[in-house]
């Protein structure tokens, strides 16, 4: 058996994986990982915390890549254990919204193309934010959105995908509403019933709610409901089929760079379309550290991204790794 010298040896991505993403979906991404097996070291998760835990291990090992293979909640457990470190992050979408992928422009339909955006090479770098200690990339909430999230169970998703949340918000609608104040970096005070941040365009899907957003300014866009029940949902419902919620006389929008949601109660809040718990108090702000990404050189929120990354080639070979950060 001859040895050969001065070979580099490709190193394979640590990759998490949580196989109880939308059934459809997660059995597609293990069909995918076994005939690309060459290019990863698969980790499954079993339990709530555990990618996250997973994520910070391979960070501390100093892996330069760690892929996150499943939903939103997946993803937000891989943010939270990459978050303060150098570790980028990949992304193969494999949820019931993928919301950040779509906002980042990485192909929700084709594993394929998403895992040439991975090997492609390009880094951006994102602002990363808190609620109350938890990282978020892409979006949280207060009342309403995050009282539907946490009415939503598991085996409903699997069985439904994302119908199941119109039937858990048909739960909450007729519920009696908090009464919120926010309080702002600024200045600023609001009151309302709900209210939803975003760190980019998109929320819930492929909906550009947060029409002024931009993951790397510093700020958080603000949407705080005045209005509850039936009117939140059919106003938020106008609001996008007219180009903006933030247009409707029941909602105040703005942008802060840090607020604080006090509540007259424990109310629900979420991360990333995660339940993260119950609070009287939220306090949002910036974390010390961006994220860095794995992502198509241009960024393009939304489906029409999907369309477009169709016509990119699949790379003969990984360029350099490379890395923007424009304001």
């Amino acid at each position: 058996m001859s040895e050969q010298s001065g070979m580099e040896i490709p190193r394979r991505y640590p990759l998490v994986f949580n196989p109880k993403a939308h059934s459809q979906k997660g059995g597609r991404v293990l069909r995918f990982l076994k005939q690309h097996a060459n290019h990863f070291t698969v980790h499954t998760t079993s339990r709530a915390g555990e990618a996250r835990e997973m994520a910070a291990r391979f960070a501390a090992q100093g892996e330069a890549v760690v892929i996150a293979a499943g939903g939103d909640g997946t993803l937000n457990e891989v943010v939270g254990g990459l978050a303060g470190s150098s570790t980028v992050l990949g992304v193969l979408p494999a949820g019931t919204v993928n919301v950040f992928a779509r906002e980042m422009g990485i192909p929700c339909h084709s594993l394929e193309r998403a895992f040439a955006i991975i090997e492609r090479g390009f880094i951006r770098e994102v602002d990363l934010f808190e609620a109350n200690g938890s990282p978020f990339v892409q979006m949280a909430g207060v009342g309403f959105d995050a009282a539907v999230i946490e009415e939503t169970s598991w085996k409903l998703k699997k069985m439904l995908g994302a119908p199941a949340y119109l039937l858990a918000a048909m739960k909450v609608i007729g519920k009696h509403p908090p009464q919120l104040e926010v309080l702002c970096a600024d200045g600023r005070r609001e009151a309302g019933v709900a209210v939803i941040v975003g760190n980019g365009v998109l929320y819930g899907g492929p909906f550009r709610v947060f029409r002024h957003a931009h993951n790397r300014d510093s700020k958080l866009d603000v949407l705080v409901y005045k209005e509850a029940g039936y009117r939140l949902v059919l106003d938020s419902l106008r609001g996008l089929a007219c180009g903006g919620i933030d247009r409707l006389a029941s909602t105040s929008y703005f942008q802060t760079e840090a607020l604080t949601v006090r509540a007259d109660c424990e109310v629900p809040a979420q991360v990333d379309g995660e339940w993260l718990g119950r609070f009287a108090e939220v306090r949002f702000k910036e974390s010390a550290h961006h994220l860095r990404v794995l992502a198509p050189e241009c960024q393009l929120a939304g489906n029409f991204a999907d369309s477009l990354k169709s016509l990119l080639p699949w790379p003969l070979r990984r360029p350099e790794l490379q890395t923007t950060r424009s304001r």
